[in-house]
């Protein structure tokens, strides 16, 4: 993952194209937790992608954090996808699946009546 990881200088430009609001968040962790903003959202104003970080009790810390979520999304979904090729079954698996279906036709008609009876 460390791949992933954005330079300082990537997230400076960033959080240029973003609105970065602390706040209060809850939960369990007390008083200090209560009483801080510590908590950080980001919010991408281009694409609309908003993260969160609570994790750390440094302010400066979650911002840093958010900031790398929201890039890796955006990198997500900057990712094109391989192109399907599209194959055929060889002629074994089709011979494979007809018997099979041969098969069951076979045991069904054996459950029913026969009419001579």
């Amino acid at each position: 993952m460390d791949a992933l990881k954005p330079s300082a200088e990537a997230l400076g430009r960033l959080a240029r194209d973003c609105e970065i609001t602390p706040f209060k968040s809850s939960g369990p962790g007390g008083q200090k937790k209560n009483k801080t903003e510590s908590s950080v959202r980001v919010r991408h104003l281009p694409s609309g992608i908003t993260r969160i970080a609570t994790e750390s009790r440094s302010q400066r810390a979650n911002r840093e954090t958010a900031l790398e979520r929201v890039w890796a999304e955006l990198k997500r979904r900057a990712r094109k996808p391989k192109p399907r090729i599209a194959t055929r079954p060889a002629r074994a698996a089709v011979e494979r699946r007809l018997a099979g279906k041969r098969l069951a036709a076979a045991k069904k008609r054996s459950r029913t009546a026969d009419p001579e009876d």
